[in-house]
């Protein structure tokens, strides 16, 4: 997002940096937290734990924020009920003994003051535990205030607690944390008027909360304890239980993976009677039932190829028979009427589309056994594509089709098996000319350092969508209405994806209804070598304008 333009120029290039260092931080972040975050993405128990313990915490939090806190209510509450009635037997001592002073000049009020104080702190068994007693006479500020102990109260009696007391006249305490000879004290301190006949004085009675402070901190402290043990217990509990529940889970993915990769007779332990033993014996009895299926399955695939090698093997015999009584037909047929040499024609084109069909069913048959072999070796692949188009211009100037070929000056050395490219290219090359509508069919090859890729393209009727896979079906046709030129077998496109997979190499097709269609070959420049990009497009410059900016040099064009 870019700093608006109305900024000032100081504030766009404050803002960029701190964006830089955002994005600088962010990345930093998301690349350390990433192992955090796979696991979390992975591990069942993992969450299940991590939101137990987020969820209890929360729980016992507040349950225990509640326990101290109503604790710490009820011992402030017990001790204002014992403050509030010793207060009240202290009033009427106090009030009791000034009685006899009919007026606040009397000399021997201060005397009295003192007997006051010094009788109430010497009946107060808390006296010895901090708690004082005051005398003051806000409406007399001739009489002089009297403390039991000699400590500044100043801090501990308020200018808003005199005012309650004094001048409205009411009992009223409060809570105030004060430092009284070097020690920080938290007092409840509570003020009454005592009524006498020159009017009224105050009396104040400040207790320390040091008792009730410590409990409340103790109740605190064992809640906290107990909280973290509980929670602590918790996630080891829903770890565990979570671990029940998740072990027969991945034991059930680990031999599942095993299954898939070949090794049937995995079986997981039944252990029990209950719905995870019922788990472990379902997905047994459907382990057992795939691997009948697949021995079943591989049974019949391993019988099916060797009836299609023995039949291809077995029909040698009589068609070789065949092709020569075929021959010596064929090459009598000018002594024969027109039917008869007709027919004599057609039967010698139709036994050399049969022993085609042969020899790829071997073919096909050699790959499904895998006993097909790759005799790789350093080719030139310049002039196997020249040779390729040689063999095709005749059948291509009886479509109409002209091939152009666009190869590069210098030769293109790779290490593959030449008859397989040749055959590869063949069929690729042979399809576009019957396909191509007698429009032109370009045959480009390039190279880089890693692969070489070759591309046939025509203009014709083109491919459908999702028809680019399945062109390499066997025997697959996309029109099967449409009468061939090359009198093909159906299994050329096939026998040419096995060859380029046997190389370590990609075919791949693209096509749209109309504007006709392309094939690729890729191949490694040396044996062996993993494939990662290609050095020409797969979909054509001609048909798609964002390729055409590619930096991949144009070859010179030929025409056959």
């Amino acid at each position: 997002m870019r700093a608006p333009a109305w900024l000032p120029l100081p504030l766009r290039r404050v803002l960029r940096v701190v964006r830089r260092y955002w994005r600088v931080v962010a990345r930093r972040v998301q690349v350390w937290s990433a192992p955090a975050r796979r696991a979390w993405r992975r591990s069942l128990q993992l969450r299940v734990v991590a939101l137990t313990l987020v969820a209890s915490s929360l729980l016992v939090g507040a349950f225990g924020w509640f326990i101290a806190d109503r604790s710490a209510k009820i011992l402030l509450s017990r001790a204002q009920d014992e403050v509030q009635i010793s207060m009240r037997n202290k009033v009427a001592y106090a009030e009791q003994q000034l009685t006899v002073h009919p007026q606040a000049r009397d000399p021997r009020l201060p005397k009295t003051f003192n007997n006051i104080v010094s009788q109430l702190a010497d009946g107060d068994p808390s006296e010895s535990g901090g708690s004082m007693v005051s005398i003051r006479a806000e409406g007399h500020p001739e009489l002089p205030s009297v403390t039991s102990r000699n400590v500044e109260t100043d801090e501990l009696i308020t200018g808003d607690l005199i005012h309650q007391v004094a001048d409205e006249e009411k009992v009223a305490r409060q809570i105030v944390t004060a430092r009284v000879n070097d020690h920080t004290t938290k007092y409840l301190a509570t003020g009454s008027p005592v009524p006498t006949s020159f009017g009224h004085v105050e009396l104040y009675y400040m207790v320390p909360l040091t008792t009730e402070d410590s409990a409340a901190n103790q109740i605190r402290t064992t809640v906290l304890a107990t909280g973290i043990a509980l929670v602590i217990m918790l996630g080891v509990i829903a770890g565990l239980v979570t671990r029940l529940v998740v072990t027969p889970v991945r034991v059930a993915a680990r031999t599942a993976q095993r299954l898939s990769a070949g090794l049937l007779d995995q079986r997981m332990k039944v252990d029990g009677e209950d719905d995870l033993a019922l788990l472990a014996a379902s997905f047994n009895q459907m382990a057992a039932n795939l691997q009948r299926q697949i021995v079943r399955l591989e049974e019949l695939s391993r019988l099916q190829r060797r009836f299609t090698s023995d039949v291809s093997h077995e029909l040698r015999t009589p068609l070789t028979t065949v092709r020569m009584a075929a021959d010596l037909i064929f090459a009598e047929r000018d002594e024969f009427d027109p039917a008869v040499a007709r027919s004599a024609e057609l039967l010698q084109a139709e036994l050399d589309r049969f022993e085609s069909l042969l020899t790829d069913l071997l073919e096909i048959s050699r790959f499904d056994a895998g006993f097909a072999a790759l005799d790789a070796e350093h080719s030139d692949l310049v002039p196997i594509v020249e040779r390729v188009a040689d063999r095709l211009a005749g059948l291509a100037e009886r479509v109409g089709v002209v091939i152009e070929l666009r190869l590069p000056d210098q030769p293109v050395i790779a290490e593959v098996d030449p008859r397989r490219v040749e055959r590869v290219l063949r069929n690729l090359v042979g399809n576009a000319v019957e396909h191509g509508e007698a429009k032109p069919v370009q045959v480009t090859l390039a190279s880089d350092d890693a692969a070489v890729a070759i591309t046939v393209r025509d203009h014709g009727i083109g491919l459908k969508a999702g028809e680019e896979r399945l062109v390499f079906n066997r025997f697959w046709r996309a029109d099967p209405s449409r009468a061939r030129q090359t009198g093909g077998t159906g299994l050329g496109l096939s026998i040419s994806a096995e060859d380029a997979r046997l190389h370590g190499g990609w075919l791949e097709a693209w096509g749209a209804p109309g504007e006709g269609a392309q094939f690729r070959l890729t191949l490694p420049v040396r044996s062996g070598d993993r494939l990662l990009a290609a050095p020409l497009p797969l979909i054509p410059r001609d048909r798609s304008p964002a390729l055409a900016e590619e930096p991949v040099a144009e070859p010179e064009t030929e025409v056959v």
